[in-house]
């Protein structure tokens, strides 16, 4: 056995030696694919998923009732609404808008790499980015692909947690060996259409697909290349990068998605709800009838013709008089709305996120009362933006080869700072009061960046100095008098 192996070494050399004969790498990778692609762990990933679209556990349910030998069974004449309060979606887009609503901003001494990157991470990367934000909510972890475009512009796409299983190199899943992508695809034999499984390979030299069907992974295609650049005579040389092309954005270190925090009290909203309103409809059985000498066969003749005819017949049986009473049986909708508001705050508790309707909110709040409102949707962006940032280092890398690939200079060296500008409801009277106390006290670039009406602070430094010289009474009569003295141009003239 060797000394040192990496995670897939290792674990074929334990297949090798349970088997009694070898086992190839393309064996072991459909393995590991067909345990993973039925694992707990996916089917939650796809979960979340799922429950994010609305397509919720309670669709599926049906109405019972205890049958003659003591178990349920379905019963079909009951009313059984099916509602879904989706607040899980509601809460996975407040979190993705909390830290990536907002534009991200750059910060460098050198404004001309920050032109550069602001051209290839602009507006169209931060939708990419936000997909990819609600994905890892959603499955834990979601990947960033990055390619080339028709154009030949550096892009990054998404893959969703639940299509990669990835091979890490290291126990705290930092550094990736190889990956697996798996993902289904429509294909016509014939007329018939049919939904085949692809899965591409990914390795440090390059990506293969195969199909995968009982089990077995066929190869499609031969290994490809990353990138194909064009040489001096026009010719396409395959290159690979020096980076592993799949970057993980982690909502938290452990992976865990969102739903594992809040399925059982969604799946409680969505069934109160339902029943309140099966309780509703269900008027018939509000009241609980009690006949005395119905003169008829059966309860169901009693119920069709109370139905309709709203009469029923009774008879006087040895001196007693027939009729019916009514037990009533009121549904309190006071108490499923008492319930349903604990379910919703606790939800809003444990996917840590914040009530836009907040008593908090009242009135005219401060700015401490709306911080307080956040602090646990604030301390939940925290983690994930360290995970986010580890990520950009990442992203920062394929940008800076990009840059230096096609000319545009090399910037490894350059210090970047990538500032998330949370989407966080503000005292803007009190903010704006503040700025204008400070003055004189902290920079001018400061202040401006503070400010609740500025996006960009230094292109409204630039307007405030130009709004400045072209009010500057002194100065336009400066530049008459320069053009006075110095018909024909050249340096202006000194006043000393």
């Amino acid at each position: 056995m060797p000394l040192f192996m990496n995670p897939i070494e290792q674990e074929l050399f334990n297949l090798r030696l349970r088997a009694g004969r070898p086992i190839t790498e393309l064996e072991f990778y459909a393995r590991e694919l067909d345990a993973w692609e039925s694992s707990p762990e996916r089917k939650e990933m796809l979960d979340g998923d799922r429950y994010y679209v609305g397509n919720h556990d309670i669709l599926r349910r049906k109405r019972t009732a205890i049958g003659p030998d003591g178990k349920l069974i379905p019963v079909e004449n009951l009313p059984n609404n099916r509602i879904v309060d989706n607040q899980y979606a509601k809460h996975v887009d407040q979190k993705a808008n909390y830290l990536l609503g907002q534009p991200i901003s750059f910060s460098c001494d050198n404004d001309g790499y920050v032109a550069e990157v602001k051209k290839i991470l602009g507006m169209k990367f931060m939708r990419t980015l936000k997909t990819a934000g609600v994905e890892c909510f959603n499955a834990g972890i979601s990947w960033l692909y990055p390619y080339y475009n028709k154009s030949g512009e550096l892009a990054f796409r998404v893959f969703p947690g639940y299509e990669v299983l990835p091979f890490w190199a290291d126990a705290a899943h930092t550094e990736l060996d190889s990956a697996l992508r798996l993902y289904p695809v429509e294909v016509y034999y014939g007329t018939e259409k049919k939904i085949v499984k692809k899965v591409d390979l990914f390795t440090m030299d390059g990506v293969t697909t195969y199909t995968f069907e009982d089990g077995r992974l066929t190869q499609d295609t031969e290994k490809q290349s990353y990138v194909k650049a064009k040489d001096t005579r026009g010719n396409e040389k395959p290159l690979n990068w020096e980076h592993f092309p799949l970057i993980p954005i982690k909502y938290n270190a452990k992976e865990i998605p969102l739903i594992r925090r809040g399925r059982s009290l969604q799946d409680a909203i969505n069934l109160l709800q339902s029943d309140f309103v099966n309780n509703m409809e269900e008027d018939v059985r509000n009241t609980v009838l009690v006949l005395k000498n119905y003169d008829g066969q059966d309860l169901g003749e009693f119920r069709r013709n109370l139905t309709t005819y709203g009469a029923i017949k009774v008879r006087t049986v040895e001196g007693t008089d027939g009729g019916v009473d009514s037990l009533e049986i009121t549904v309190n909708a006071e108490n499923y709305k008492t319930v349903l508001e604990l379910l919703k705050k606790a939800l809003i508790e444990n996917l840590r996120s914040y009530d836009a309707k907040d008593d908090r909110l009242s009135g005219t709040p401060n700015q401490m009362n709306i911080q307080s409102m956040y602090c646990d949707i604030d301390l939940d962006a925290n983690a994930m933006e360290t995970e986010l940032q580890a990520a950009f280092e990442e992203i920062l890398w394929f940008v800076n080869t990009h840059l230096a690939n096609t000319g545009k200079g090399s910037f490894e060296s350059e210090d970047i700072t990538v500032i998330f500008n949370r989407d966080i409801l503000i005292n803007e009277s009190e903010s704006i009061d503040n700025c204008a106390k400070s003055v004189g006290i902290i920079s001018d670039e400061t202040i401006v960046a503070m400010h609740p009406w500025v996006d960009d602070p230094a292109a409204e430094l630039e307007r405030l100095e130009k709004q400045k010289e072209e009010t500057d009474p002194y100065r336009a009569a400066f530049e008459q008098a320069n053009a006075l003295r110095n018909p024909e141009g050249g340096e202006p003239v000194n006043e000393e």
